[in-house]
């Protein structure tokens, strides 16, 4: 029975010293020495890749035997099986490509960042330079814009102000039964 007043313990004591938990598999189980004794590790086995068929070369050799049809070129292909040599073609090479021996994989690294600048604040004073120069820039650019707004357009009657046409010299005009007279 619980004790009065307080809540009823739900765990469940352990076993003793002697026990050990887990599964014990008698054949493979020696525990670390075995472990550390011998590794089952996989041993390598020589994978013997079968090259694709060289048809090119074996549609040629039809071809001189006379053969036409596709019958024929298929009895040829099972007679004469001609494979690819592995040096013909890239994916099927083995081992790695040759690079030279002084060649570095990624990139470079960057040299290390002077702290001489860093401390007397060169960058922000490069920097601030480009701003100043980039500021100035765009001044003149607005400038050259307002001045060309503010220029009026020439229209044919400013240009007839500035330049005038030259004055038709007054005729007087008669009838043309007076000429004559």
């Amino acid at each position: 029975q619980a004790e009065l007043g307080k809540p009823r313990r739900s765990s469940y004591t352990l076993p003793g010293p002697d026990f050990s938990y887990g599964l014990y598999v008698h054949g493979t189980d020696g525990g670390v020495p075995e472990a550390i004794g011998r590794w089952h590790a996989m041993k390598p086995t020589a994978l013997l890749r079968k090259m694709p068929r060289d048809y090119i070369t074996m549609n040629c050799g039809a071809l001189k035997a006379g053969y036409a049809t596709a019958h024929e070129f298929n009895l040829y292909y099972k007679a004469k099986d001609i494979r690819r040599k592995a040096d013909e073609e890239s994916r099927f090479k083995r081992g790695p490509p040759k690079v030279p021996a002084d060649m570095t994989y990624g990139i470079i690294s960057r040299p290390s960042t002077p702290f001489f600048d860093l401390l007397h604040h060169k960058y922000k004073e490069l920097w601030m330079e480009q701003q100043r120069a980039t500021t100035v820039i765009q001044q003149e650019e607005k400038k050259k814009v307002i001045t060309a707004k503010d220029k009026a357009y020439e229209t044919r009657t400013t240009l007839l102000r500035k330049h005038p046409l030259p004055a038709k010299e007054e005729s007087f005009w008669h009838l043309p039964r007076l000429e004559k007279v």
